[in-house]
């Protein structure tokens, strides 16, 4: 039997997050467990964030991170968070470096409680995305819902923030339009070839957007930290914000700042829910004995 794992429900504006030590361990957390797990209504997860001992010289520690239908993730703004709070909360230090398939980001806790991610630089080439086909220019990429002469979307920018983004202009309210029916069928598009996170977007001033986003391998998420990061630089990229926006998504605003030296950093809160120890391999779970009512 393997030897069981601790863990922390957590989340970050409703992105619902599984924070699992994995520390001093050399097994992952299966994707059976993660399946296993999101089956539960009490750990149902948009994201497991398994904490590993570091790989690379420099680095905290190496995360992992894993979507609830098994499948690997290469960025949580918003899991990264709850990281963040999490051994912070453990060991009192504010500034840490993460290791992720990604690559390096850094993260720091405020005294306010609140958190911010150095998402890293976006990319627009077609190939780091990556898409299927050549595109000059990702501002505007050829890819409709809907009738040839009255799309219900049109038009998406695209970026990769890690992993890859599409982001749809509207001009009409976000929840006018049929996400869940939609977004299945956008991820899976051809021209993503690793599938892609699907995001409506209505600029709301030239500092604010509001956002509602399909994730890759999650679903309907109520935040996807980095979908706003990708969607706030493709509002500047295209003209429609500044470089520094307020992101609302379904649960609260992020503070989004594409700054001068091409790094996103995102700022938000994270919120620990309850704690408990898991099976990595099965996603066999009790929890702790304080947190029983």
């Amino acid at each position: 039997m393997t030897a069981r794992a601790q863990f922390a429900k957590m989340n970050g504006l409703g992105n619902e997050i599984i924070v699992a030590d994995m520390r001093g361990r050399a097994d992952r957390v299966l994707p059976a467990a993660a399946v296993a797990l999101n089956a539960d209504p009490a750990t149902r997860f948009d994201q497991i964030m398994a904490i590993h001992d570091p790989r690379t010289p420099g680095t905290q520690n190496y995360v992992e991170i894993i979507n609830s239908d098994g499948s690997m993730a290469q960025a949580c703004g918003n899991g990264m968070r709850c990281v963040v709070q999490a051994l912070a909360a453990e060991n009192g230090r504010k500034r840490y470096t993460f290791e992720t398939i990604a690559g390096i980001l850094t993260a720091e806790e405020h005294a306010d409680g609140l958190i911010s991610v150095d998402m890293g630089v976006p990319r627009f080439g077609w190939k780091d995305i990556p898409l299927a086909e050549e595109f000059h220019d990702t501002r505007a990429i050829e890819l409709q819902v809907g009738p040839i002469d009255d799309p219900v979307l049109h038009s998406p920018s695209v970026a990769s923030m890690g992993n890859p983004h599409a982001i749809f202009w509207v001009d009409r309210d976000v929840w006018s339009y049929e996400l869940d029916r939609f977004g299945p069928l956008l991820e899976n598009h051809p021209i993503f070839p690793e599938r892609a996170n699907i995001t409506i977007a209505q600029v709301t001033a030239p500092d604010a957007m509001t956002i509602r986003t399909w994730e890759r391998g999650a679903g309907l998420t109520r935040a996807c930290g980095s979908a706003a990061c990708a969607a706030a630089v493709s509002g500047a990229r295209t003209g429609r914000t500044g470089r520094k926006v307020t992101v609302t998504v379904p649960g609260g605003p992020l503070s989004i700042e594409w700054r001068d030296d091409d790094h996103v950093v995102m700022t938000g809160p994270a919120e620990w829910e309850f704690s408990g120890t898991f099976d990595p391999a099965t996603g066999g779970w009790d929890r702790d004995r304080q947190d029983v009512a």
